[in-house]
């Protein structure tokens, strides 16, 4: 009764330090019940990235001080590399210089695995108390060996013994069961849905530094929410922009200029460089030191800073192809269709504005992108590009990632498959700086600066 009180009160304590997850935390505990009772064979936690799947698992079990294992999928290579893992975390053995970090045990299969596991179990007396196997990143389970995921989905029918894994992935159920057959376990499925508005500004508003109220700092972050909640909802994106920027934000009141109080100043003195950390935002290309160090260079010498240039956007690594077709994709943005016969077949004269259209013109670049289909985009993508590229699935795939990174951005319904649309997203100081890496010079042709 002592140790079932302690462990009552540990994760009550657990409880009052995770925020906004007491649903899910309830739910594990009834799946976990007591030490010396059979649990549920095998769990199956999903969810985006950071959404507190990780955090709850791992603080309730080491709340609990209960046997266990926690292995990152990433880590592991190969099955065996995995394997090793686990028996070594639920034996107690950590490799280090004496023991030339090598294993406790070499298992290169599954079968040996249960005999050893099994074996470590009851030689460490655990074999009446429930071990948990946490298997983090689990979607790496399906390009390893086909036979991993039933067992450890049966492990505890395998090995005998009171044995609980927990699949932690980013990915719903459905798409492990591909190859499957019928003879495994269905885990208990438990979704860690992303965290609402109000939820982040709790928890990132609980990080309040020493020396300041939480209701000012509860107010900054409400600040920074309304600015990039729109554009990122990653919890520790977030709270790494809540702390890189709080020094910032709180200068005037450190230099004695202002007060708490003073929130229209405080953030006329925040709202600029804001807007530069929502250039890079999920980009992370400087360290927190250097941003630091960037802003108080600015102080001293405005604008000459070479750490954090305003253009370092500019900087992200695209494939070859990947560069052309986005370099295609502002000129269709930018220019009139009826002139790209005129601008990219190879035996027309200079284009002279003057000569096309005697009217003045609002420029394109202040009207913003326009829509272009596919079958545009991929005319001046093969008459840009140097050498023959044949119209592989690859170069299809690419256009896809320009649109998950944002740069493109598909117009219409995702059902229209036939005429797909899509815009251009980035500046011309961004396409012009893709367009130097690959000798381009776009300014050529773009309708816009034609003399």
């Amino acid at each position: 009764m002592e140790d079932v009180s302690l462990v009552a009160s540990d994760t009550e304590d657990v409880t009052s330090r995770i925020l906004c997850r007491e649903k899910q935390m309830a739910m594990l505990y009834s799946l976990m019940g007591e030490p010396s009772q059979p649990t549920c064979p095998s769990v199956f936690i999903y969810g985006h990235g950071a959404t507190g799947k990780t955090l709850v698992v791992s603080t309730l079990l080491k709340a609990a001080s209960l046997p266990h294992a926690f292995v990152n999928c990433i880590e592991c290579q190969t099955s065996r590399q995995l394997l090793d893992s686990i028996l070594d975390q639920v034996a107690n053995h950590k490799p280090h210089p004496e023991n030339n970090y090598s294993s406790l045990n070499r298992c290169e299969n599954m079968n040996t695995f249960v005999r050893l596991l099994k074996k470590t179990i009851e030689e460490r007396g655990i074999e009446n108390q429930t071990v948990y196997i946490v298997l983090d990143k689990a979607e790496r389970l399906r390009n390893m060996d086909g036979n991993l995921l039933p067992a450890f989905l049966n492990l505890s029918q395998l090995s005998g013994c009171n044995v609980c894994v927990f699949l932690l992935s980013q990915i719903v159920w459905e798409k492990f069961l591909f190859g499957f057959g019928s003879n495994h376990f269905e885990p208990f499925i438990i979704h860690f849905p992303d965290y609402t508005k109000s939820e982040l500004l709790e928890i990132i508003a609980s990080d309040c530094p020493k020396g300041y109220s939480a209701e000012f700092y509860s107010s900054y972050v409400n600040l920074l929410m309304s600015i990039f909640y729109m554009v990122c909802r990653d919890l520790n994106e977030i709270r790494h922009l809540a702390q890189l920027n709080f020094p910032k934000y709180v200068e005037p009141i450190t230099k004695g200029e202002a007060s708490e109080k003073d929130s229209h100043k405080l953030w006329r003195h925040i709202e600029p460089h804001l807007k530069k950390a929502l250039q890079t935002v999920y980009l992370r290309e400087v360290t927190s030191e250097q941003w630091e160090k960037y802003q108080r260079d600015e102080i001293s010498q405005t604008g000459q800073s070479s750490i954090l240039p305003s253009s370092s956007r500019t900087q992200i690594e695209l494939p070859f192809y990947s560069k052309y077709l986005l370099i295609a994709a502002y000129l269709a943005s930018y220019n009139p269709a009826r002139y790209d016969r005129r601008f990219f077949s190879k035996n027309s004269g200079k284009v002279k504005k003057s000569a096309v259209n005697r009217k003045k013109e609002t420029s394109h670049q202040l009207l913003g992108p326009r829509a272009f289909p596919l079958d545009r985009l991929m005319a001046i993508f093969y008459s840009i590009v140097d050498s023959r590229v044949a119209p592989t699935a690859n170069i299809f795939s690419q256009i896809s990632s320009l649109v998950t990174l944002q740069l493109l951005a598909q117009v219409g319904h995702e059902d229209q498959l036939d005429t797909p649309k899509y815009k251009c997203t980035v500046s011309l100081e961004f396409i012009r700086s893709i367009a130097r890496t690959v000798s381009f010079d776009v300014i050529r042709y773009l309708y816009d600066f034609v003399k």
